[in-house]
């Protein structure tokens, strides 16, 4: 009995405890039903993207699944119908630019399309109009954010298709042509790569001078395409400098290149005083699939420098023109829409006109960087998300197929059984010779007895 009424206390103190424990894991249960009656959290939605996947060759161009993006503050969400295909596309795909983000990113920095969704503090822009748009990467996706700034809204008579095709050639054209070279009436022009788009886009607006020469060098397939652009064409390749001095041996006012490296000497050996040559480019650089940063800064180191009074002795100017670097400040977005304004009411008037290469699937985009790198296109490349991308040549079957490595082991087998039939063989033979052997022990025996009897006698 005593041992009873020690017991009750005990049991009186895990009661309170029993019960706080009750207590605590009934909110966890009714948490975890109302968990299984709510429904499941939808995946996030995705999109196609042109992903580069590391720095380099064409491999490492990637058609993928990506999370579909939100707008912020000051952005627009656009769904694109239609990408450009620019130089420094290839540039940034081998890491030859500066300051180029981390990989996986999305490539791209030119679409058109339609706003689906405006950020917050945006004012110029409405879900349903039609833009296009200069971000400096991920433009090559079905979706795309993109600061305000660098979009811009499309006349109603210009297709996304032309926008995409002309925007940025057309635009950069226009500023290194009249803002930075300051072309006028009856000057020479000399300008490289002058079959691809922004090529074509700076023969066009030149046209808006009277009296002005145009000298282009371009790949000597093209020159049927583009002969009515141009005054007299060089082909690629060839010494450009005599031939230029052949035409008009002053030389020439403008000198527009997109080459870089060696060419900016020959270029600037071409301009009459008071000439002037803008670099616009690189495309030198880009010689091979792939190229790394050190080998761009000592191509770069190897161009001759020209000193500051050498240019007061001669009277010439050296300038440059970055469309990229320029968009990246709000001024100089700025600088780029009212330039753009002024593009679009020529566009209008059709005083200048896109002109189109080809159009390619997102899948497909490897393909077209070969195509541009070759200098193969004339006019822009265009890439449509809409499009299904080509059809691909069947693989033929490799040497270590399943066929032929099941045919490899049915030949071991044979060979195996072989094998094993002649041991059997060989011991068959082997038994007849013991059981001759064993006839002709009796017989030797007899005869030795007799030679014996003999010898006894």
């Amino acid at each position: 009995m005593p041992e009873k009424q020690e017991k009750q206390p005990e049991q009186e103190a895990q009661q309170p405890e029993t019960e706080a424990k009750v207590e605590e894991e009934q909110p966890k249960e009714e948490a975890k039903k109302e968990e299984e009656a709510a429904p499941a959290a939808e995946p996030p939605k995705e999109m196609r993207a042109v992903v580069l996947t590391a720095f380099g060759g064409l491999k490492s161009v990637k058609t993928q699944k990506k999370p579909e993006p939100s707008p912020q503050e000051g952005e627009i969400l656009v769904s694109v119908s239609h990408c450009g295909l620019n130089f420094q596309d290839l540039m940034a795909r081998q890491g030859a630019i500066d300051a180029p983000p981390k990989t996986p990113f999305i490539l791209g920095s030119e679409c058109a399309g339609e706003v689906v969704q405006v950020g917050a503090g945006v004012e110029n822009f409405q879900v349903g109009q039609r833009v296009v748009c200069l971000p400096e990467f991920r433009a090559w996706a079905e979706l795309v954010c993109v600061p305000a700034r660098l979009a811009f809204a499309l006349p109603d008579d210009v297709t996304n298709e032309e926008a995409a095709a002309l925007a940025m050639n057309a635009l950069a054209a226009y500023m290194l042509l009249f803002q930075v070279a300051g072309l006028s009436e009856g000057q020479s022009v000399l300008l490289h790569s002058a079959g691809g788009g922004i090529g074509l886009a700076i023969a066009q607006l030149a046209r808006t001078k009277e009296n002005v020469t145009l000298i282009g060098v371009a790949s000597k397939s093209k020159h049927e395409a583009i002969k009515d652009h141009f005054d007299h064409l060089l082909e690629r390749g060839c010494d450009y400098v005599s031939e230029v001095r052949k035409i008009s041996p002053d030389g020439v006012d403008l000198v527009l290149d997109c080459l870089c490296l060696e060419d900016c000497n020959r270029g600037y050996s071409l301009l009459k005083p008071m000439g002037k040559y803008v670099l616009y480019g690189s495309s030198n650089v880009v010689t091979g699939e792939t190229k790394s940063f050190f080998s761009v800064a000592r191509s770069w180191w190897q161009v001759d420098k020209v000193s500051p009074i050498k240019l007061f002795d001669e009277n010439k100017t050296i300038a440059g023109f970055n469309l990229r670097h320029l968009l990246r400040t709000p001024a100089g977005a700025e600088r780029a829409r009212a330039a753009m304004e002024k593009v679009m009411e020529l566009w209008k008037n059709k005083v200048i006109k896109p002109i189109i290469d080809s159009s390619w699937a997102l899948e497909d985009v490897p393909e077209a960087m070969q195509v541009m790198h070759d200098r193969k296109n004339i006019g822009k490349l265009i890439l449509n998300p809409a499009l299904e991308p080509k059809p691909r040549p069947a693989t033929p079957a490799k040497k270590g197929s399943k066929e032929e490595k099941s045919k490899k082991k049915d030949k071991e087998e044979k060979k195996d059984e072989k094998k094993e039939e002649k041991p059997a063989e060989n011991g068959d033979s082997s038994d007849k010779k013991e059981e001759e052997e064993e006839k002709k022990e009796p017989e030797a025996k007899q005869e030795d007895e007799k030679a014996a009897e003999k010898a006894d006698s």
